[in-house]
């Protein structure tokens, strides 16, 4: 393997300039994130995970995203190395809605508007700032100083349900449950979505591979590429409503999820043509939807700030105890408030 420099625009997420990596036959089969540690060993095996994540590695012109891919002779990677590691976040006094706490586990009730662990452009404010100041030293080290006790997360503007854990085994089987996604397990996770318009069928499974788009790396998409990944999305219609001119114009599902991808039930509604609503990013098609809608249904619905995308439901098994949690969450306000208004209008 041979590291050249090459000149490059700085990529978000880096400072540095790009090197490139010529992979020999002696590397030919290992993993992208041990290849990209051996020989850039200033950074972690884990860094170089969230580097490829954040598409800091290229090849062919194209942005890699899955770290686990083995490398194939004669390939070769132009990378960006990735930002110094930030400083560990510190412990803020922030509201922080608990729903079960015990030695090894604390069930929260996250906000929509609060990111989950500090990230570029959010380093305060996060779930994780008010963990620290909740449980002090009391959460699982994750390997990343950035998330200690995370398992799992939510969108900043997704409300609902997380588990995180506060010691290693705890960690370790909460993270071997979600890598099973229920599959062999208790582990139940269920969202609350209202849509634009019915889906043709009441109930269904989206099967749709996703990758981050080649068009905007804030989103992810639904994609053939060879480095897209498995994505799977049950929904079942709970209710529908009707717009002023009594048309189908919204609908409440509840969605189970098989694998957790980034963004997974925004893209997979979005690509059967059912974005939620308010969901400024996959969604803005969709805008003028809301004129179709009656009295307090529009205004509500204008007024809503964020997706309208709720974690209702987790279940997982303890990871010490021989038992099964599960917690439900009902609608937060504002999407109570949604509710409300187009269960009004529907009657309209």
């Amino acid at each position: 393997m041979t590291v050249v420099h090459t000149p490059s625009n700085h990529p978000a997420g880096s400072t540095a300039e790009p090197v490139r990596l010529d992979i020999t036959k002696t590397m030919a089969g290992k993993r992208l994130d041990a290849v990209l540690a051996a020989a850039l060993p200033e950074f972690s095996r884990a860094r170089w995970q969230r580097a490829v994540a954040d598409g800091l590695v290229v090849c062919d012109g194209a942005p890699l995203t899955n770290a686990a891919a083995k490398v194939r002779a004669g390939s070769v990677f132009i990378v960006t190395p990735p930002l110094r590691q930030p400083a560990a976040p510190l412990a803020e006094a922030l509201p922080l809605a608990v729903v079960h706490e015990d030695d090894d586990v604390l069930v929260v009730d996250k906000p929509a508007g609060m990111v989950t662990h500090p990230a570029a452009g959010n380093d305060s404010g996060t779930l994780v700032n008010a963990l620290l100041h909740h449980c002090g030293a009391r959460l699982a080290d994750t390997g990343d100083p950035l998330r200690p006790g995370i398992v799992h997360r939510l969108d900043k503007d997704t409300s609902g349900l997380l588990v995180v854990a506060k010691t290693a085994a705890a960690y370790t089987s909460l993270r071997a449950q979600f890598a099973d996604h229920g599959r062999s397990g208790p582990l139940e996770r269920a969202y609350t979505a209202f849509v634009w318009g019915v889906p043709s069928r009441a109930a269904a499974t989206i099967d749709a591979p996703l990758a981050r788009s080649t068009l905007n790396r804030e989103k992810r998409a639904v994609s053939t590429a060879s480095d897209a990944r498995t994505a799977v999305t049950r929904y079942t219609i709970e209710e529908t409503f009707c717009d002023r001119f009594n048309e189908p114009a919204a609908a409440l599902l509840r969605l189970h999820l098989e694998t957790g991808r980034t963004h997974q039930i925004r893209v997979h509604l979005a690509h059967i043509g059912h974005p939620v609503i308010g969901d400024a990013l996959y969604g803005a098609g969709f805008k003028t939807k809301v004129h179709r809608l009656a009295g307090a249904a529009r205004r509500t619905a204008a007024a809503l700030r964020r997706q309208a995308l709720h974690a209702a439901v987790l279940g997982f098994a303890h990871p010490t105890r021989d038992e099964v949690l599960r917690f439900e969450s009902p609608l937060p306000e504002d999407l109570a408030g949604l509710y409300r208004a187009l269960k009004a209008a529907d009657g309209w």
